[in-house]
């Protein structure tokens, strides 16, 4: 009896998959080339276990152990590098998770939808410009000598400022410059799902004498929710990962002691003195930590609330 239920199920599943033969077939390509650049390249992680050299290949160079990764714990950098990590990611996700929901739902009540689709278009422009013209312009707007923000202070009889040279200023100056290409962007994630509320809602809880702020709190905010909850998963997935070219592009001598974080260093110690394996060791940790602080949100949003990554 269970023999024949399994040869029916088998003999629908092959039916299921040559209906849809064309589908899985687009599938391929993609698939194919996540497994080639994505998942087969990572049996090189062995080399932060082992003192790797060109010359012996990474099958052959000597096996250390936790030789790199105890070298990194206890160098007097580490705690200046992490901290520095956390200061800028963490301010990040402060400003960057709100601030496109904001937006969006400032977009959502407006009436007029030639303005709604003009300032809509300029807010998501600067995220299609290159971050090596975003740092270029930072430098143009906040230069000591010349800057306008600079020329601005002194016509008002102040002192010019070393915004990108100012330890105290650099994770002001990167978070923000950040938020003003990016916020634009995000906003369309959120203003897609509020596309999808029905007007009836609307129409209904003005009928019954709700304001516009009422409504966006008991309509607009619980609609949009999941969509709130899954892209701040996947923003705090990447807690320690902060942006390497940004970074390394506005860093000097000046700001080196709060701008030096993981993604340069890993750089600086893999490419420039050509210490592959610690490297390696460094960033297994950063991407070790990225993955329990996802794992750890994700449960805490399924504890709470009816939406996960899985």
């Amino acid at each position: 009896m269970e023999s024949s239920v399994r040869r029916k199920l088998s003999k629908w599943k092959g039916k299921a998959i040559l209906k849809q033969k064309w589908l899985y077939l687009m599938m391929l390509l993609p698939l194919t080339s996540l497994i080639i650049w994505n998942y087969i390249p990572m049996y090189g992680i062995i080399i932060s276990f082992k003192d790797y050299s060109p010359a012996f290949g990474i099958w052959h160079s000597p096996w250390v152990g936790f030789a790199h990764f105890e070298r990194f714990f206890n160098a007097f950098y580490f705690k200046d590098v992490i901290v520095n990590t956390l200061r800028i990611s963490l301010y990040s996700l402060a400003v960057g998770v709100p601030l496109p929901i904001i937006l969006a739902v400032m977009f959502n009540e407006l009436r007029n939808k030639r303005y709604k689709s003009i300032v809509q278009t300029i807010s998501y422009i600067p995220n299609f410009i290159s971050v090596v013209i975003i740092v270029g312009m930072v430098m143009f707007f906040t230069s000591p000598a010349d800057g306008i923000i600079n020329s601005a202070i002194e016509y008002f009889g102040g002192t010019p400022i070393d915004f990108i040279g100012s330890p105290k200023l650099f994770p002001h100056v990167f978070v923000w410059s950040g938020i003003w290409q990016s916020v634009g962007w995000g906003t369309l994630i959120y203003t897609a799902a509020m596309s999808g509320i029905p007007q009836d809602q609307y129409e209904a809880a003005y009928i019954e004498g709700a304001s516009r702020l009422q409504c966006i709190r008991k309509i607009t905010i619980p609609a949009i929710m999941p969509t709130i909850v899954i892209c701040t998963i996947l923003a705090t997935g990447s807690v320690m990962s902060v942006g390497f070219e940004k970074v390394l592009l506005m860093q000097n001598d000046a700001n080196l002691a709060t701008s030096e974080v993981l993604s340069t260093y890993m750089y600086k110690a893999g490419i420039l003195n050509a210490e592959y394996s610690f490297s390696s060791a460094v960033g297994f940790f950063n991407n070790l930590i990225n993955f329990i602080v996802l794992y750890l949100v994700n449960k805490f949003a399924q504890k709470f609330s009816e939406t996960s990554l899985w």
